[in-house]
């Protein structure tokens, strides 16, 4: 079973996102601390990371960089509010997979449920080659 990591300090928003797969063919792990984070890169038990704005004191800007150089094939979807642009841009030149807006409905829902399809595969193509 592939473990789901979602990394988020917003306790509600966590939750949220857990119940949209909790029954699903995924493994989830919850989580508001980079310690578990780094635990479960290092030890490549993650392959698909759902990451907040932001935990532990720290931005996903400053910690995204050291969670790809620990595991070059995380796939890593950022969870946030609207942001700047600019601020997007960088993100995703970090190497991120995608962006979502924090889930509010059930069409949120069913955006993450695809991308988070879609990463798994994509990781999955990433570990065959």
């Amino acid at each position: 079973m592939q473990l789901l990591l979602i990394a988020d300090r917003d306790e509600e928003t966590r939750s949220r996102i857990v119940g949209f797969f909790s029954g699903s063919e995924y493994r989830v792990i919850e989580s508001d601390s980079v310690d578990v984070i780094l635990h479960n890169v290092l030890k490549r038990e993650a392959s698909v990371i759902l990451l907040g704005n932001e935990f532990d004191g720290l931005s996903a800007m400053e910690i995204i960089p050291l969670f790809k150089r620990c595991n070059q094939k995380l796939t890593i979807i950022l969870i946030s509010s609207e942001g700047p642009p600019s601020l997007i841009r960088r993100v995703r030149k970090e190497g991120i997979f995608y962006h979502a807006l924090k889930p509010v409905n059930g069409g949120d829902r069913e955006e993450l449920r695809q991308v988070v399809q879609c990463a798994f595969h994509n990781s999955t193509d990433r570990r065959v080659s």
